[in-house]
């Protein structure tokens, strides 16, 4: 503390010092791996500021978000009424987390989210998503009486021990068991489905409407007819809408697609916090919620210590609220209706360009094996160092050369998936459809810096075996 009272804590003399480290720090300090993968790809730019769905460097030249901080930033970075309502939290001096009381904030924020979904009663909130999944798989098997849960091949649903239990993916899982009691069943297949039921252990699946990783859609009747099966065995349909809820894929939760379809339990979490304050929650029946907590003995039996903080439960408010009344659920539909148009009429024209899939602004770009002989040794080159070398040869040049923003769907993948924020409009579609025609057009020439540096990443995914 200063003489005159002030502190001596200087957040802006801090990054204006130090900023210019952040990659050094991060090698030293943090996950040494990220800023080492960053610039072997070329990703290791330093991004000054951010607004809405675009970022600026230092030159004050703007780059195009087309991953939403993996879908966390839904609205955007910055938008104005949520950082109001912050301003407003922080300004209000509430009480907050004493734990013995009821404050306002959780129960008007758990009231709105409901109005989403009411085949529902009762909310809990927690930290993220992976926290929103610890909870059903806990309700779950509480309310059952069942130690097993189902999950999908190639599902994502967090990486703590319990919901890593439930991921379709030996790389996250590798190292890391024992984890808990599960078996995976593919994605649409209702006859492996019931001979798992017909077992009698199953508490319930847990599934992503679509899938994150390959961005999967569940075909058109399976989650209905999943509920079906669930029910009749006395198990639980639990609905992972961390990164297709709040609107993502056009409509408030992606299970909505599919008439008829009530999941027991719903988590979500990124978008709600409009980029500012973790947030998770898990949305259930009433029956569920009052058989974990039966009686006043086991009122704190599941808790989290900054769960329903005053900041994430003004954020969350003000996300919903913008959400209303700037209509982005319906502008994602029409929005990502557009892209995924105008994308998928380049199929006919690049041969490596295989589909194009999705829902809303959760969009697949698929690439496969061309047909013509000069192209098709390249990819084999490519297939036979590491599958997934070409999406990512794609996504290089449209942060290098264009400036926008994207990612590889998964590991081993050869798909680029688009979550940009959901505020993006016709002039993100046409900057983002007139890039990756130039990237498609080079591709396909057959030579030029793309295959260059393709031929790098094969000699990086060789000499890392």
């Amino acid at each position: 503390m200063t003489a005159d009272g002030t502190t001596r804590f200087d957040l802006a003399r801090l990054l204006a010092e130090r900023g210019g480290e952040r990659y050094d720090l991060h090698a030293r300090h943090l996950n040494h791996q990220l800023p080492r993968m960053l610039r072997t790809i070329g990703f290791d730019k330093v991004y000054e500021r951010a607004e809405g769905a675009y970022f600026w460097d230092a030159d004050g030249q703007d780059y195009l978000d087309m991953l939403a901080g993996f879908g966390v930033m839904g609205l955007g970075r910055h938008h104005p009424v949520i950082r109001k309502a912050l301003h407003d939290v922080l300004d209000a001096s509430l009480a907050d987390l004493t734990r013995f009381d009821c404050p306002p904030l959780p129960g008007l924020l758990a009231e709105k989210l409901l109005a989403y979904a009411p085949h529902l009663d009762r909310v809990f909130f927690g930290n993220s998503g992976t926290e929103a999944v610890e909870t059903a798989l806990k309700f779950a098997r509480y309310a059952t009486g069942k130690p097993r849960i189902l999950y999908c091949t190639h599902a994502f649903h967090g990486l703590t021990a319990g919901s890593l239990s439930v991921n379709g993916e030996d790389g996250f899982r590798d190292g890391f068991a024992p984890l808990l009691p599960d078996t995976a069943v593919p994605m649409g297949d209702l006859e492996r489905l019931e001979r798992e039921l017909a077992r009698g252990d199953v508490a319930g699946l847990v599934i992503e409407p679509v899938q994150g990783k390959g961005v999967t859609v569940a075909p058109s009747g399976y989650l209905l007819a999943a509920q079906r099966l669930l029910h009749r065995h006395k198990a639980l349909l639990i609905a992972d809408e961390v990164q297709t809820g709040i609107g993502r894929t056009g409509e408030f939760f992606a299970y909505q697609h599919d008439a008829g379809v009530e999941p027991d339990l719903v988590c979500v979490a990124k978008a709600l916090s409009g980029g500012y304050v973790p947030v998770g929650a898990t949305l259930g029946k009433d029956w569920i919620f009052k058989k974990v907590y039966s009686s006043m003995d086991r009122v704190l039996v599941h808790s989290a210590s900054f769960g329903s903080n005053a900041q994430a439960m003004a954020a969350g408010l003000a996300v919903l609220s913008v959400m209303e009344e700037e209509r982005v659920t319906e502008r994602a539909r029409t929005t990502g209706e557009l892209l995924t148009s105008r994308l998928a009429a380049l199929t006919g024209k690049y041969e490596l360009l295989h589909e194009v899939r999705g829902r809303g602004l959760m969009i697949g770009i698929e690439f496969g094996r061309p047909k013509s002989l000069g192209l098709r040794s390249r990819w084999a080159m490519l297939q036979a160092a590491r599958k997934g070398l070409f999406a990512q040869m794609v996504v290089v040049p449209l942060l290098q050369k264009h400036r926008i923003l994207t990612q590889v769907s998964g590991d081993h993948l050869e798909v680029i998936k688009l979550i940009p924020p959901l505020i993006i409009g016709e002039r993100e579609v046409d900057r983002f459809v007139d890039a990756f025609t130039a990237v498609m057009d080079d591709a396909h020439n057959g030579g030029g810096l793309m295959w260059d540096f393709g031929r790098t990443l094969v000699k990086q995914a060789v000499a890392g075996r």
